[in-house]
């Protein structure tokens, strides 16, 4: 791994959250990510389960986490399961984990090879009475290929069909949300290497350039700190590319003129960031598009405030979606019979920003974390509106991460970016 060793403290707490929530004489069972294949013998790289590696840290394909708390052998009340490493897989892909180093990387003491999995599973079966398993239930989750978790699943029912079944989604969902300090540090260390990356395209930005290029810049500086890239596809839309909200082929030139928008975020052992910065091609704003942009920065100002304990999601996005009408009403992209006559269930204001202000950060972009009950603290949130105005080439989005505080505003991990006019003039120009 690129990135530094995490303490194991941090995975053995997740598994006590997990376990606390598990019904008597349960075991909850959870299975690496597939490697994909590509064709002929290519692979795309391995990107771990973010429940797995949330319980267990074990970042390596074909794993098995078990956890069984109620297991008459103490030592199989948490079960990490391997591929076993041998001298000619170290040789052709270097070497796996060592029983010792996964004990070392997970803070669990039982680790066996995969090829026990089958005659250790079936005689955990004969103590259990129900199996937790997990499906991808994100509010957001889009799955057309049958999974390793997938295969698993079907297998069990098929294996033991005298058992309950019960589902991990939902107790992930309400420990993934709220983080702990290690947790809320690496995402900070994430922020802290996309920060590097943004300084380092602000100069180097000027007409002429093409959204490649600044898409490499970034991805430079993201490798140099440890990074393994991108912690999902970047957008990087000049001129009118900035309306079209999921643009990610970042093909074209960058016009005098013209705005970029940059949806961009690094990740950092195997946490994300999430950053949107839009920046004028030729390093000044006129004054038209910085109306836009301080309208944008005012409605993200005012929404971060509402980001505290106690707020509901749903309500949250009703007022955001006020502030936004104000803005909006105030440069005249929208008049008041707009908003007299507008329907509640698609408001004026979406016309021009007509996507979610937040949701949770962590090991997924789009985290696991709970929506339908108020916040809580330490949960991370993305604050990220946006005004796109097609017929003027124009679109403009600010994001930050920020973490709720026990009192008081949120804590943006991403303080340190540039963000007004005159900052990011100054980098431009200086």
């Amino acid at each position: 791994m690129k990135y530094l060793p995490i303490s194991n403290q941090l995975f053995t707490k997740n598994r006590a959250k997990f376990t606390a929530q598990m019904k008597p004489k349960s075991i909850a069972v959870f299975n690496s990510n597939d490697t994909f294949t590509t064709g002929a013998d290519s692979t795309l790289p391995f990107k771990q389960s973010s429940d797995l590696l949330y319980l267990s840290g074990a970042d390596q394909e074909e794993s098995i986490l078990v956890l069984f708390p109620d297991a008459i052998n103490p030592k199989h009340r948490e079960i990490l399961f391997l591929t076993e490493t041998s001298k000619l897989i170290e040789i052709w892909y270097g070497a796996k984990y060592s029983k010792e180093e996964a004990t070392k990387v997970s803070g669990i003491e039982t680790i066996y090879w995969l090829s026990e999995f089958d005659k250790v599973f079936y005689d955990l079966m004969t103590e259990a009475e129900t199996v937790y398993f997990n499906t991808n239930e994100h509010y957001r989750q889009s799955v057309v290929i049958e999974s390793r978790e997938d295969r698993f699943i079907k297998k069990c029912k098929a294996d033991f069909p005298a058992h309950k079944w019960e589902k991990s989604a939902q107790i992930m969902l309400n420990i993934r949300g709220v983080k702990e300090p290690e947790e809320i540090e690496l995402i900070q260390t994430a922020c802290n290497i996309t920060n590097k990356g943004f300084r380092r395209v602000l100069p180097f930005v000027k007409p002429g350039i093409m959204e490649f290029e600044i898409e490499a810049e970034y991805m430079h500086e993201f490798l140099r700190n440890r990074s393994k890239g991108f912690a999902y596809t970047p957008i990087i839309g000049s001129g009118y590319s900035a309306c079209v909200l999921h643009y990610i082929e970042n093909n074209k030139e960058c016009k005098d003129g013209d705005m970029i928008l940059m949806d961009v975020g690094a990740e950092y052992a195997n946490y994300a960031s999430d950053m949107t910065r839009t920046i004028p091609v030729n390093g000044r704003f006129t004054e038209r598009q910085k109306a836009v942009y301080n309208a944008v920065f005012r409605v993200k100002d005012e929404a971060t405030k509402m980001l505290v304990p106690g707020t509901d999601w749903a309500e949250y996005h009703k007022e955001v979606g006020k502030l936004m009408t104000n803005e909006l009403l105030s440069l005249k992209l929208l008049d008041k019979a707009d908003v007299q006559n507008e329907d509640p269930n698609w408001p004026a204001y979406k016309k021009y920003f007509m996507h979610g202000t937040s949701h949770h950060l962590g090991l997924d972009t789009h985290d696991y974390g709970a929506l339908k009950t108020p916040m809580k603290a330490n949960m991370v949130f993305t604050v990220e509106p946006g005004i796109y105005i097609p017929e003027e080439n124009m679109g403009i989005r600010l994001e930050d991460d920020v973490v709720i505080q026990e009192k008081g505003e949120p804590f943006n991990l991403m303080q340190a970016i540039p963000i007004t006019v005159e900052e990011i003039e100054d980098l431009m120009n200086g």
